[in-house]
C-alpha cells in the first residue's frame, strides 16, 4: 500500500505547484482565487472519487480510465479515451523537464557559479528517469516517499514564515468568489493540473495487495494532502506579497519564475529561499518519476490488449516494469526535448506551463468522460454498489466537471496567458489534438472489430484480455 500510496502522493508537490505553477499562474491568468480555486476543484473530485473507486472494485487495469471508459460506454470510446490519455501524461511529464532544468540552472548559477543552460540539466533529469522507469515500483516509491517527506515538512515551514510576515494583515481575499472574477476557466484549469495524479492508483492496482482499500486510502488521501498543501500555501504566499501586488509581481517577475521565492528570501531569508529551491527541483524531479510510470502503463495496457502493438504489452523479467512503455515514453520526451532546444523557446511559458496546463486539460476531458462511464457502468447492473457510489455522486460529477470543462475551453487562450483576442496557434492547437486522437482511436477501434475480432473482444478487460482472446476465438469457430 504504501508504495501505490506514494505514487498518488507524490503530484502533489506542493513546493511545484505554488513555487511554480501558481507563481507564474498569478501573472498569466492574471488572479489571486487559487486557493478557491483548488478547493472547488477538490470537492467535485471527491465527489467523482466515489464512483471511480466503486469501479475500482470491479475492473482492474493499469490503463485505469481507458478501461473504465471501455467497459462503461464502449469499446470505441475507451481506445479514444486511451490515445487521449497517452497524449496527456506525455505532455505533464515532459512539461516538467522545463521547469526542471530552469530552476536547476538558476541554482547552479547561483550557489556554484556555473552557466550550465536549462536543456542539459533538463537532459540529466530525463536520464534519471529512464533508468527508474524500468525498476521495481516499489524502488520508486521509496525514492518519492523520502522526497515528498522532507518537502511537506518544508512547506510547513514556509507557510508559517509567510502568515507571520504578511504585507499588511492576514486578509480572506483570495478565498472570495470576487478574486477568480473572469478568470474562473484558467483558473480551474491551473487548478486541475496541480490535481492530476489523484487517480493514480488504479493505475497501479494490479501490482498492489488488497487493491481495494489500497485503491480507495491512495485516492482519498492524495486528494487531502493535495487540497490542504495547495490551498493553504497559495494563501499565505499572497497573504505575505500582498494580495494587491500579486499579479504584478508575478507579471513583472515572470522570467525569473515569479514573486513566491523572492518574497520567502525577504520574509524568511535565503537559508529558506536556497531550501525551497533545492526542494522545488527535486519535487519537479518526483513528478516527472510519477508521471513517467503512470504513462508506461497505459502503453502496457494498451500493448496487452493489442491496441497498440504487442510489444508494449512486455515487462521486464526482473523487475515486473513495463519496459516496452516506458522506453516508449523516454523516446517521444528526448524528441521533444531535443525539439525544443533546437527552436530556442522558453522551458517555463512554453515547455512547463503550455504543455503541463495543457496535459491538465486532456486529464480534465478523460475524468468527465469516466465519469459518464461510471454511470452507465452501474446501470447495467448494481454490482453490490449504493445508490451514492454507483448513481447519485457521478451525476453530481459529471454535472460539476461539464461546467468546468466548458468554463476551461471557453478560457483557453486565457491559459495560455494570451489577451482576448490574440491570435496564436496554440489556443487551437492543443483542444484540436486531442480530438484528433480521439476520432484516430474510435477509428482504429472500429478497424479492429472488423479486422480482428478476437483483438476487439479484449480491449478494456486488462489482465483477462487474453481469456477473453481466447473464447471470442472459439465463438467464432463455432458460428
Amino acid at each position: 500500500m504504501p508504495s501505490v500510496i506514494m505514487f498518488a502522493l507524490t503530484a502533489a508537490a506542493p513546493l511545484m505547484v505554488v513555487g511554480a505553477l501558481v507563481s507564474s499562474a498569478w501573472g498569466w491568468v492574471g488572479t489571486t482565487g487559487f486557493p478557491l480555486a483548488f478547493v472547488i476543484i477538490a470537492v467535485i473530485l471527491a465527489v467523482f472519487s466515489f464512483g471511480y473507486v466503486a469501479m475500482s472494485r470491479h475492473i482492474t487495469n493499469a490503463g485505469a480510465f481507458y478501461s473504465y471508459i471501455s467497459q462503461g460506454i464502449g469499446k470505441p470510446f475507451g481506445v479514444a479515451g486511451a490515445l487521449v490519455a497517452l497524449l496527456a501524461y506525455n505532455l505533464l511529464q515532459i512539461g516538467l523537464y522545463g521547469a526542471f532544468g530552469f530552476y536547476a540552472s538558476l541554482i547552479l548559477a547561483d550557489k556554484a557559479h556555473l552557466d550550465v543552460q536549462w536543456w542539459v540539466c533538463s537532459l540529466v533529469l530525463w536520464l534519471i528517469v529512464a533508468i527508474l522507469g524500468v525498476l521495481r515500483v516499489d524502488v520508486n516509491s521509496k525514492v518519492l516517499m523520502v522526497l515528498l517527506g522532507a518537502e511537506l515538512i518544508v512547506v510547513t515551514i514556509f507557510d508559517v514564515i509567510f502568515f507571520s510576515h504578511p504585507d499588511t494583515s492576514v486578509t480572506f481575499q483570495p478565498w472570495t468568489f470576487d478574486s477568480l472574477k473572469d478568470a474562473a476557466g484558467p483558473a480551474f484549469a491551473v487548478a486541475l493540473t496541480a490535481f492530476v495524479g489523484f487517480e493514480a492508483a488504479p493505475v497501479f492496482a494490479e501490482e498492489a495487495r488488497g487493491k481495494s482499500r489500497t485503491v480507495a486510502t491512495a485516492t482519498f488521501l492524495g486528494l487531502a494532502v493535495m487540497v490542504v498543501s495547495y490551498a493553504v500555501t497559495s494563501w499565505a504566499a499572497a497573504v505575505s506579497i500582498g494580495v494587491d501586488k500579486v499579479v504584478p509581481a508575478a507579471q513583472a517577475q515572470a522570467e525569473t519564475g515569479g514573486p513566491f521565492f523572492p518574497t520567502l528570501a525577504e520574509k524568511g531569508g535565503s537559508w529558506a529561499a536556497d531550501l525551497g529551491l533545492i526542494l522545488l527541483t527535486t519535487s519537479i524531479a518526483a513528478a516527472a518519476v510519477s508521471y513517467h510510470n503512470t504513462t508506461a502503463r497505459y502503453a502496457f495496457a494498451l500493448g496487452r490488449e493489442r491496441v497498440l502493438p504487442s510489444f508494449f504489452g512486455r515487462t521486464r523479467a526482473r523487475s515486473g516494469a513495463p519496459m516496452s512503455g516506458s522506453v516508449f515514453q523516454t523516446v517521444i520526451a528526448l524528441l521533444v526535448l531535443v525539439l525544443f532546444i533546437v527552436k530556442g523557446w522558453d522551458p517555463m511559458l512554453n515547455l512547463f506551463f503550455w504543455l503541463g496546463t495543457s496535459g491538465g486539460v486532456g486529464v480534465l476531458f478523460l475524468v468527465l468522460t469516466t465519469s459518464v462511464a461510471v454511470i452507465l457502468y452501474f446501470a447495467r447492473d448494481a454490482r453490490g454498489e449504493g445508490p451514492w457510489s454507483r448513481l447519485i455522486a457521478p451525476i453530481l460529477a459529471t454535472i460539476a466537471l461539464g461546467y468546468v470543462c466548458w468554463l476551461v475551453i471557453d478560457n483557453f487562450g486565457g491559459l495560455l496567458g494570451f489577451q482576448p483576442g490574440t491570435e496564436n496557434a496554440a489556443v487551437w492547437a492543443f483542444p484540436t489534438a486531442y480530438g484528433v486522437v480521439a476520432v484516430i482511436g474510435i477509428i482504429w477501434a472500429l478497424a479492429l472489430r472488423s479486422i480482428n475480432r478476437q483483438d476487439y473482444d479484449a480491449i478494456g478487460l486488462g489482465a483477462r484480455a487474453n481469456t477473453a482472446r481466447i473464447e471470442s476465438y472459439e465463438a467464432a469457430e463455432v458460428r
